[in-house]
């Protein structure tokens, strides 16, 4: 009980930091033993990869004088927030390990030229470069390494009608990781929610998903940033965050589309977003053309709803292009399936890549604590692979 209030008033603090807005009353779990702004433009995220005065990332414990944030929120009962978390708690806290090394870990995916895994390669294959310089990388370079991964959904209008495919591609997703692998449900619509933390139960996420219910608006920065800060503290797990959403946010949160990102960088998270913007195109241009179609007085009568539809289609193509630029920085992947029916394979694709994923250790070559951001380039010597990994790191202070 101790371990379900710290987190919700963890997540109650950090909101009211965000947003100023007061905490909600009804963060707290149900009983159970286990378990806003316009989109930023795709090269303003590019951007910020290359910024070199930026604040660290995590490298220790989280600092104290949390204590004055928590009893605040426990006196909050009856106050009105928009972040609520109503979930489990986690299996075993104490696998959660604070390390103070300089140790970069780099998880990276190999595809051949038909987009097949690469899984037979050694360290003597990989070239690291940081900044542009050559890193030597640790003799235990092609260690196993445990991924934690948060399964996020956008329970808005857009998607709700997906509920039940996302239920079923979500627990095949879960009975596909490793026995070590843990993940966690977050759903955001209007508010952001922890439905069940971080668990290898696939029971408890089928009880979870049993409680996923329709919103309206899509605060999907706030759910990326809040996810990547309080699910992601530094250990020796890789991270991983897998999103089914169109990422057109409302415009109603704390978060813009460059904190979302930087804070995936800070926390080491890759993205693979499942987006269904291929799905709400074809529908909505299959009502443009019936509307064009009608011509002469439908087509006049209908002038609005044709111009909302075409402005419609030019968010969704430019929210395609940011999410494809977070998933590329991160070291994920982009997906979009034509129909819901197929969240299945690719749920099942992406698990299979987080099996077969390579863990890259090395230790830079630069050891000055600067709290800069460190480009990353991984290479396959003499190899026509197409490689995959995060843009880099802050390095510590």
């Amino acid at each position: 009980m101790r371990r379900a209030n710290n987190i919700r008033h963890r997540f109650c603090h950090l909101f009211r930091r965000l947003s100023g807005l007061r905490p909600r009353a009804s963060l707290g779990r149900r009983a159970g033993r286990g378990g806003a702004r316009p989109l930023a433009s795709a090269c303003a995220l590019v951007a910020l990869l290359f910024v070199t005065g930026l604040t660290q990332t995590r490298t220790g414990p989280r600092p104290a004088g949390g204590r004055a944030a928590h009893d605040a929120a426990a006196g909050s009962d009856a106050r009105q927030g928009a972040l609520k978390q109503d979930a489990e708690g986690p299996e075993d806290e104490d696998e959660v390990i604070r390390v103070n090394t300089s140790e970069v870990l780099l998880p990276v995916t190999v595809r051949d030229a038909d987009g097949a895994l690469v899984t037979d390669l050694r360290r003597e294959d990989f070239l690291v470069f940081e900044d542009n310089r050559r890193q030597i990388l640790s003799d235990l370079a092609l260690r196993q390494v445990p991924v934690d991964v948060a399964l996020l959904v956008d329970s808005s209008s857009s998607v709700a009608a997906s509920f039940e495919d996302f239920r079923r591609a979500a627990g095949e997703f879960a009975r596909q990781l490793g026995p070590e692998d843990r993940f966690c449900l977050v759903k955001f619509d209007d508010r952001v929610e922890l439905l069940l933390d971080w668990t290898r139960s696939e029971l408890q996420l089928r009880r979870a998903l049993r409680r996923l219910t329709p919103g309206v608006f899509t605060r999907f920065n706030d759910a990326l940033a809040l996810s990547a800060r309080e699910q992601f503290p530094p250990n020796r797990r890789r991270h991983a965050l897998v999103v089914l959403s169109d990422g057109v946010d409302s415009n109603r949160g704390a978060s813009t589309h460059q904190d979302a990102l930087r804070s995936l960088l800070e926390s080491q998270v890759a993205v693979y977003v499942i987006s269904n913007t291929e799905i709400e195109r074809g529908r909505k241009r299959a009502e443009l053309d019936s509307l064009l179609g009608a011509g002469g007085a439908a087509a006049r009568f209908n002038e609005l709803r044709i111009g909302g539809l075409r402005e419609s289609l030019r968010v969704l193509d430019r929210s395609e292009r940011e999410l494809e630029t977070l998933a590329g920085a991160t070291g994920g992947r982009l997906y979009r399936p034509a129909d819901f029916s197929a969240l299945d394979a690719v749920y099942r694709e992406i698990a299979d890549e987080l099996r077969r994923q390579y863990a890259l250790y090395y230790t830079p070559a630069d050891g000055t604590r600067d709290g800069r951001f460190r480009r990353v380039r991984v290479e396959v010597a003499g190899r026509p692979y197409r490689v995959s990994t995060r843009a880099g790191y802050f390095a510590p202070r």
